[in-house]
């Protein structure tokens, strides 16, 4: 689905949704507290990146790179795995492209087949915060500094999973910077806080003219991003399963306007072979300051 616009800021819409937000909130405490009654603990160190906040905020650049600074597996979901993502996903299609040895499914099951190998290396998870199951070394909260905490609610009046307070069981947090900050976005001073920097490399120069589309959770950031000469915009769904008539649509408007098409590395891999030629994307690099991975190795050998 698209990002409701409530998210990221409240309306009416989400104050009448508020009141389901506690039965939310009741649910996933149970759930948090029966799972952790059966907590697997790994051999091997688990390093957890994660969010409180609904998907979009920029994680997945992060896990790869961590993932190669340990030259470390990743266990992850693999969250709408389809034919077009070759069943695992398109996070995972665009780390395993990377190189990165990627296991999707059931993270405990995964983490149990890791820990059977003869490897003292870290094990990466993308998300699992809210997963009480697995036992983390170290935890790591990534935000966007441009969405800050949404409207502050918890799903499904805001996309908050859960409480600001939850931040405490976190051992770092990275932040995203942006040059615009969203209000009230002020974190715990008792917790280590690193900062990062995107950089979007488009494969265009700055005066071809793009239309850019995006089925990603805050596609926003995305077309704000662009250097190109932006003439148009389309949004789809969060991981949206593009048809081939969505993408000759494309194809046609491009061709009508003269124009290019553009799209994020995660809404490439979800595209077919055929139309890969026609569409583009624009990388996503993303940099964490240094003494970051200072303090993660210390962590991890310590």
């Amino acid at each position: 689905m698209k990002t409701p616009k409530w998210f990221l800021k409240r309306n009416i819409i989400a104050c009448v949704l508020w009141p389901l937000s506690l039965f939310y909130w009741i649910g996933s405490r149970v759930v948090f507290n029966l799972r952790k009654k059966h907590e697997y603990v790994s051999k091997r160190p688990v390093i957890c990146f994660g969010n409180i906040l609904a998907g979009g905020v920029g994680k997945t650049p992060i896990v790869r790179n961590v993932a190669k600074y340990f030259d470390a597996p990743v266990v992850m979901r693999g969250y709408k795995k389809s034919k077009k993502t070759e069943g695992i996903g398109d996070e995972a299609k665009m780390l395993s492209g990377d190189g990165i040895l990627v296991h999707v499914g059931d993270r405990k099951s995964n983490l149990i087949l890791l820990n059977k190998q003869k490897s003292n290396t870290p094990i990466i998870m993308d998300d699992g915060f809210q997963n009480s199951s697995i036992k983390k070394d170290i935890s790591v909260l990534v935000f966007d500094e441009s969405i800050g905490f949404g409207n502050g609610f918890l799903l499904p009046a805001g996309p908050m999973r859960e409480p600001k307070s939850a931040i405490h069981r976190a051992d770092a947090i990275i932040v995203i910077k942006n040059k615009d900050v969203a209000p009230d976005f002020a974190l715990p001073t008792n917790i280590p806080v690193f900062y990062a920097h995107n950089q979007t490399v488009s494969p265009y120069d700055n005066k071809t003219s793009v239309i850019a589309f995006a089925g990603i959770g805050y596609p926003k950031k995305f077309f704000n991003s662009i250097t190109c000469k932006l003439i148009e915009t389309r949004v789809y769904p969060d991981h949206y399963q593009y048809t081939e008539k969505d993408i000759k649509d494309l194809i046609a408007v491009a061709k009508s306007k003269n124009a290019k098409l553009l799209t994020t590395e995660k809404d490439w891999v979800r595209l077919p072979d055929w139309a890969k030629q026609e569409i583009r994307f624009a990388k996503l690099n993303t940099e964490i300051e240094n003494n970051f991975y200072d303090w993660l190795y210390k962590g991890v050998n310590k």
